[in-house]
């Protein structure tokens, strides 16, 4: 009975340990993301509150609700969300679980009524965070504009909503599953906005460095975040 119960508790011991250390080996934000926590642009305020992350501009005219990629830390989003806040938007970039969006699908609860003075929102995310949102919007369809995926798919079923939906990815993205994401097109409405950066990757959505397996990027990250920008904004 002994041996069994020492058996156990070492199992579970370096279980532990394995989750310990998937959970903690994740990409952080350069100091590139940080600086535009630490000092934003005039008339941004950004503020931590909730596991959440806030941008917001004076008299925002939209909201942006955006998931993190998997194993992403969640400020690594920073120069996106606060250029996007620089051009009207409330941007609330959720801080996930271990930095899985899986582990919190529904992390969007209860943000929208934090704000009452933004009327029209948006939901969306970066790779592995896209696909949670949009699983999200598709049972929240009547509380969102629109989806915004970032080199991401929709397993999801949003072809029969009234959701919007941009699809953005880089021409030099080698972690976007290239096969599931012509699979998991027709999930999305056929009027779709897609727009592809050329020679953008999958890491350069955010400000995290390089990422494992990704393509070799001919652009700057500023570069796609500007046109990334700009796809949001037309979308808008």
């Amino acid at each position: 009975m002994k041996k069994r119960l020492s058996v156990t508790i070492l199992v579970v011991f370096l279980l532990t340990l394995c989750v310990g250390g998937y959970l903690g080996d994740y990409y952080r934000a350069e100091a590139v993301a940080q600086e535009c926590i630490a000092n934003p642009a005039e008339g941004i305020d950004v503020y931590e509150e909730n596991n959440m992350l806030v941008f917001a501009p004076e008299n925002a005219t939209a909201g942006f609700i955006f998931y993190p990629g998997g194993k992403v830390a969640y400020e690594a989003y920073a120069p996106l969300m606060s250029a996007c806040a620089e051009n009207g938007i409330l941007c609330v970039l959720v801080e996930m679980p271990g930095n899985l969006a899986v582990l919190d699908m529904n992390a969007a609860d209860g943000i929208q009524e934090r704000f009452p003075e933004v009327a029209t929102w948006y939901i969306g995310g970066h790779s592995l965070g896209g696909s949670m949102a949009a699983s999200y919007a598709e049972k929240n369809a009547e509380a969102y504009e629109g989806v915004i995926l970032l080199a991401s798919y929709s397993t999801a079923d949003l072809s029969e909503t009234e959701l919007e939906v941009l699809s953005v990815y880089g021409t030099g993205d080698k972690v976007l599953n290239a096969e599931k994401y012509a699979e998991y097109k027709g999930n999305l409405p056929t009027d779709f906005m897609e727009i592809v950066i050329e020679g953008g990757c999958h890491a350069y959505f955010g400000a995290y460095g390089a990422q494992e397996g990704d393509g070799e990027p001919t652009i700057t990250r500023e570069e796609q975040t500007a046109v990334t920008l700009e796809a949001i904004l037309n979308f808008k």
